[in-house]
């Protein structure tokens, strides 16, 4: 029987082309990039419509795997889910999360669960399906495929979905004039939040976390619409189809990692991911302060600036700010709450959480040595 050994590096990189650091721990021989099945990026640009930066990176990966995978460029976006996320702003720094997979045959089974990964893809979608009851079925569906493609079957054992999901440009949006299709916004910010929100319900139906026979066109955005605890979606320009990673744990599996999840409630929730460490791992991370920075890969997490204009009851501005965008804003606010929480700044925030976590809040998850 084949179990599947997962390995995962926390990367710092110096700008959004630098694989230095990779290739130095391949050089050492620590990871085999034939290995690599997935990249979650944190690039320094503004994480909006024009953010470069995802692309650039992307392309810089592309070419970095074609030599070791021995295909083209273009082809390998079809063996390696590469998911790069703009923005670090705060105190948040620039890295690869590099995620390699491997299956050996005869090992002997752990007594716990373990790490496991499992990735897929949606269909291209046409300009008009974006952020509507098409994308989220077609979520659905591939999300279903990732924990299949990872081994597992009860939903409670994923504890993070990474999706990559496009956004409408104004060529994709004339594209869908010329053929009589309206898109849901002729926004191109506005359809980052859409195309997000139907990715994140995607996740909530796969998990359970949301009926399927409930989904329609006018449920992303909703007010009081449902959200998943689970999913982390990212928009950008580079791609018109969605990318999963399925983040979770398996019985059988040998990787020496483990992966816990909770929900913060609001941008300042800390106690919440404190809870998950003892829960999760046994560990404070105040009181083993020296255990947790050696043994935390990466804090994978989600910021929004609430809605309704207030954290705890009192007022912020951050959606009133209009030379800096709110979703910067957030990170910023979760980079701070979560780097004090654990002592590390190298973390991985993404913002835009719209259905995922309760309004102002979001999922979190974190990957630790065993």
């Amino acid at each position: 029987m084949k179990a599947q050994d997962v390995g995962v590096w926390c990367v710092p990189c110096r700008g959004p082309a630098d694989l230095s650091g990779v290739q130095a721990l391949a050089e050492a021989g620590e990871l085999d990039p034939r290995d690599i099945v997935a990249v979650m990026g944190k690039t320094e640009g503004n994480g909006c419509v024009n953010d470069h930066t995802r692309d650039f990176a992307t392309m810089a990966w592309q070419h970095y795997l074609s030599s070791h995978l021995q295909c083209t460029p273009a082809e390998v976006e079809a063996r390696v889910s590469l998911v790069m996320s703009g923005g670090t702003e705060g105190v948040l720094s620039p890295h690869f999360t590099v995620i390699t997979r491997r299956f050996i045959v005869g090992a002997p089974a752990a007594d716990d669960k373990r790490l496991v990964v499992g990735v897929a893809q949606t269909r291209t979608f046409l300009p008009e399906e974006i952020g509507r009851r098409a994308q989220i079925e077609a979520t659905a569906e591939a999300v279903r495929g990732a924990m299949r493609d990872a081994g597992i079957e009860d939903p409670a054992d994923v504890h993070f979905v990474q999706i990559k999901c496009p956004l409408l440009t104004s060529d994709r949006m004339a594209d869908a004039a010329g053929r009589g299709a309206a898109p849901v916004t002729q926004d191109t910010y506005a359809s980052m939040g859409f195309s997000r929100g139907a990715s994140a319900l995607g996740v909530a139906v796969a998990l359970g976390e949301l009926p399927a026979d409930t989904v329609h066109d006018g449920l992303v955005l909703a007010d009081g619409a449902p959200w998943s605890g689970r999913a982390s979606v990212s928009a950008g320009i580079e791609l018109e189809n969605n990318v999963v990673i399925v983040l979770g744990e398996a019985a059988g599996a040998v990787s020496a990692f483990r992966i816990g999840h909770a929900v913060m409630k609001d941008a300042v929730d800390a106690q919440s991911v404190r809870t998950m460490f003892r829960e999760s791992f046994g560990l404070d991370p105040e009181r083993d302060a020296d255990e947790v920075a050696r043994r935390l890969v990466n804090l994978l997490a989600k910021a929004e600036a609430s809605p309704d204009g207030r954290v705890r009851g009192a007022r912020h501005t951050m959606l009133n700010d209009s030379d800096i965008n709110a979703t910067r804003h957030a990170r910023a606010a979760v980079g701070g709450v979560l780097g004090a929480l654990v002592g590390r700044t190298r973390l991985y925030v993404s913002g835009g959480a719209e259905h995922q976590g309760p309004p102002g809040g979001g999922p979190v998850a974190a990957i630790l040595h065993i």
